[in-house]
Parts: structure tokens; C-alpha cells; sequence
């Protein structure tokens, strides 16, 4: 199944790569300022620390009744945070770590909520405790975890095709994970653990997506003769434009469907996956393959 008819379609691709790299400069930096600005992401209980409760009300209940009746116990920094389907009166509850120990803060919690609203009202759904410095082994454990996979993608592609492909790829990837994490800080969107899985994921999608591009460009090298190596890889991106769209639109279309169906635990999972799968088929085009142009050998 092709979305083009063969040879009906010849974008300039490449003439327009400058431009689009620009736009890929400044996205980036916008993501960085964001970070800068908020003192870094915002990390939730995998990485930050802390206790998380999730509980469920059998009537309606505002975030401003909830925040009121957890004032008097000290649980330090409280976030409260409604899930969108308001027909379930169910949140989340983020508390830092007290003194009294994380174990008797969830206790404390169910106490003081079943006074207020009464026991048969109040299901605690889920309770999830994490210490300061788990918290932070995580953090550098991801980061170890995205860095392995970029040095294991080099690797290969420098076997598979060539090095300056490899750094194309590396070059794509880097950027769809840094346009993702931007647009998180920029949103102040939580960044917790199923977010560290959705960018492993981006990048095995977004490389995916590179090889098939790459593949077809060693494919049209072979009889290349007169022409010139940047019609090459521009026709190669044509060629295989048709398999692009069709393979991000049905990703999308089940991305969509678990951002808005899934409910509010995958819900940012989900928003992770369309950001990065929305970046990544862009870098496949206007970032992997412009950096391999940049590398190409002049002719003497």
C-alpha cells in the first residue's frame, strides 16, 4: 500500500534543509531556556522522591476541598492533581518525605481523609514511596540507559552503512530527545519513569525511521554515475515518503486513541510517544540525512 503514486511526488527536501535545521536550533534552545528558567524538570516521585497516593472519592470532590483537609498534617510540598475524566473524583496526591517516615505519611493520609469524607467515600487506590536517594540512582541510571542505546546505534550503523551515517543518525536521535524533554519543560509537565520509557522508545522509532531512509540512499548510490549526491538522497527521501506517512499516521492514530481513551496514569506516556513520533519521522528527513550531506567527501 503507498499513500503516493511512484514518481508522482519531488519534494526539494534538501534545498530546503538549512531552514529546517534552523527551526531544529531554535526549538532546542527554546526547550533549554525553559529548563534554565524552571530550575530543571519536573521530576516526579521515580526520580524526585517522596510518597504518592492515588485515591478515588464516591462523591464530588473539588482539589481545593482536598488540599484543605491535608493542611493540618506536615507532609511538607503537597501536589494534588485531578485526573480529566471528572466523573471519577479521583486524584493524585504527590507529598515530600517528613520526618515522621514515608510509610506513616500514606497512613496519616487515609486517617485525615476518612475523617473528612468519611471511610465509605475514600479508596486508596495506589500508594507508591520513594526515597531521596532511589530517586536520584534512577535518574543517572536513565540517563546511563539513553546513552548505552546511542553508543549501541553508532555501532551498528557505522557496521551497517557508514560512519558519517552513523553520526547522521546520532545527530537525529539527540535531537527528537531533546525537543521531547523541551516541550515537558516547557509544559511543566511531570517527568517520571514511564516518560524515561517513551524516549527509549522515540529513539527506536525515530532510528527505524532513519534506516529506511538510509537504506534507500545506499540503494540509489549504487548507480548514482553523474548524478549529484545530494538529487540522490533527496529522491531517496521521496521514494520512501509515502512508507513514512503512512507508518506515522497509524502510530498516531493509536497514540491518540490511548492519550484520550487511556486514561490519566498513561496519559502523559502517551503525549511523550505523539511529541517524540512527531519529531522523529521530522529528523528522519530534515536532520539525519542533511548531516550526512554535510559530511560527504569534496570532490578534488
Amino acid at each position: 500500500m503507498q499513500f503516493f503514486k511512484a514518481g508522482t511526488i519531488n519534494v526539494d527536501f534538501i534545498g530546503k534543509r538549512r531552514l529546517f535545521m534552523l527551526i531544529s536550533v531554535i526549538a532546542i534552545l527554546v526547550g533549554l531556556g525553559s529548563l534554565m528558567v524552571r530550575g530543571g524538570l519536573n521530576y516526579g516521585i521515580d526520580f524526585a522522591g517522596g510518597t504518592m497516593v492515588q485515591v478515588r472519592f464516591a462523591k464530588d470532590v473539588s482539589p481545593d476541598d482536598l488540599r484543605q483537609s491535608l493542611a493540618g498534617v506536615d507532609l511538607g510540598d503537597v501536589s494534588i492533581q485531578q485526573f480529566e475524566d471528572d466523573e471519577a473524583h479521583e486524584f493524585l496526591i504527590r507529598v515530600e518525605k517528613s520526618k515522621a517516615g514515608l510509610v506513616s505519611l500514606s497512613d496519616e493520609i487515609k486517617v485525615v481523609l476518612d475523617e473528612v469524607f468519611g471511610s465509605e467515600n475514600v479508596d486508596i487506590r495506589r500508594v507508591e514511596m520513594v526515597g531521596p536517594k532511589v530517586g536520584k540512582d534512577l535518574r543517572r541510571q536513565g540517563l546511563l540507559a539513553i546513552i548505552y542505546a546511542m553508543i549501541g546505534i553508532l555501532i551498528y550503523v557505522t557496521v551497517r552503512f557508514e560512519f558519517r551515517f552513523a553520526v547522521g543518525a546520532i545527530v537525529a536521535l539527540v535531537h527528537d530527545v531533546m525537543i521531547t524533554v523541551g516541550v515537558f519543560a516547557l509544559l511543566d509537565k511531570e517527568f517520571s519513569l514511564p516518560i524515561l520509557a517513551a524516549l527509549l522508545a522515540i529513539v527506536g522509532y525515530s532510528l527505524n525511521d532513519t534506516i529506511v531512509v538510509y537504506d534507500r540512499i545506499r540503494e540509489n548510490m549504487k548507480g548514482l554515475g553523474k548524478q549529484n549526491f545530494l538529487t540522490t538522497v533527496n529522491r531517496s527521501i521521496n521514494q520512501t515518503l509515502s512508507r513514512t506517512i503512512l507508518t506515522s499516521l497509524t502510530t498516531m492514530l493509536v497514540l491518540i486513541s490511548l492519550f484520550f481513551l487511556g486514561g490519566g496514569v498513561i496519559h502523559d506516556f502517551a503525549f511523550a510517544m505523539i511529541v517524540g513520533v512527531m519529531v522523529g519521522t521530522y529528523s528522519s528527513i530534515f536532520i539525519a540525512s542533511p548531516v550526512v550531506i554535510s559530511m560527504q567527501p569534496k570532490k578534488k
